[in-house]
This record gives C-alpha cells, sequence and structure tokens, in this order.
C-alpha cells in the first residue's frame, strides 16, 4: 500500500476545448480536498492549473505552487495560495515537486505536461523515485498516449513491467485507488528488462 498525503497534479496552463476537461480538473481538486491531501503544482492561476487550485481552495485543501522567478514576472502566479515556492529554472520547479509529492497525477495539458510526465516516468523507470504516477484519461484525451505506449511495448523499446509503472482510468477515484496499491518493482530487473 502506497502512502499518499501529498499529489503533484500536472496539467494544462490553458483550459483545453472540451468544457469536460476544466469540469474533470475543479471534480480532482475537490477529491483531494475531501481526502485530505496536499496539492502540488505549478503554481498557475490560469487553464486547469487554476481550476485545480481554486476548487481545492474552495474546500480548504492545502495547496502549494512551485514557479520560476520569470513566469512570476510574467504575472501568471496564482496569488491566493497556502505556500508559493519561487525558483529559479524550470528544472528546479519540476525537482521540487517531485520531491515535496508522494505520487503524481496527470490530466489534460500540452508540451509542458507530457515533459513533465515522460521525466517523472523515466525516473521511476530508473529507480530515481518509487512513487506512482497516474494519468486521467479524461474526454479520450489520453487514448493516442496509452495508444503510443502500448505501441512502444509491441515494438521492444519498452518493457511491459516499465509501462505498467503508470496507471491510467477515467474516474478519478478510481485512479487514485489504483495508485495507493502500486508497489515500485524492483530497479535491477526492470532495467534489465529494458536490454533484453
Amino acid at each position: 500500500m502506497q502512502f499518499m498525503n501529498s499529489i503533484c497534479v500536472f496539467c494544462g496552463s490553458r483550459p483545453g476545448a472540451n468544457p469536460v476537461y476544466r469540469e474533470k480538473a475543479i471534480r480532482v481538486g475537490h477529491i483531494l480536498a475531501d481526502k485530505g491531501l496536499k496539492l502540488i503544482y505549478g503554481a498557475g492561476k490560469v487553464g486547469l492549473m487554476g481550476a485545480v487550485a481554486d476548487a481545492m481552495l474552495a474546500k480548504n485543501g492545502h495547496v502549494t505552487g512551485v514557479i520560476p522567478q520569470f513566469l512570476v514576472e510574467k504575472e501568471v502566479a496564482h496569488d491566493g495560495l497556502h505556500e508559493l515556492i519561487i525558483v529559479n529554472s524550470m528544472h528546479e520547479r519540476k525537482q521540487k515537486m517531485a520531491e515535496m509529492a508522494d505520487a503524481f497525477l496527470i490530466l489534460p495539458g500540452g508540451i509542458g505536461t507530457m515533459e513533465e510526465f515522460f521525466e517523472v516516468f523515466t525516473w521511476g523507470q530508473l529507480g530515481l523515485h518509487q512513487k506512482p504516477i497516474g494519468i486521467l484519461n479524461v474526454g479520450s484525451y489520453y487514448d493516442l498516449l496509452i495508444q503510443f505506449l502500448t505501441h512502444s511495448v509491441a515494438q521492444e523499446f519498452m518493457s511491459q513491467q516499465t509501462k505498467d509503472i503508470v496507471f491510467t482510468d477515467t474516474n478519478p477515484e478510481t485512479l487514485l485507488r489504483k495508485m495507493r496499491g502500486y508497489k515500485a518493482p524492483h530497479t535491477d530487473r526492470l532495467l534489465n528488462s529494458e536490454r533484453i
């Protein structure tokens, strides 16, 4: 059983084309607050990032934002958070969020969200963390990404064991339950399976 006290949420700084993206982001914020989980995120006040944070705050959930100084200067930082951590770079931002979180939850987003997801996925494969990763597949947004990961296994660029590091679901409560049941694979065995 995986201990989860804080969840790092990666998601878009835009709302996306489908209203269900924002609706589900708000739902996630409410669920995390109801469960007493702390939110760690990129500190934005716009898009899905702002929607999750505002939903948490509306239910008295604890929210910590991590943001580089150059984005603060562009006036995109949320000013109503419990804690705002200002760092020097995007690299430092991701490292800080990863250190503070017990798990990672991926909502719809663009290339920044993809980059954050693949980095923590890679870190999990390498054994740099033993934290669960979940993709919430809202409105079929991540269908093609999930298909790609399956394709990567079929083409033997990734093992099934590595793919299984990541949980996917369309229901946030079900996804969180799956993440709580995560048991990190033995790193040496996992890396050896990648080389076969």
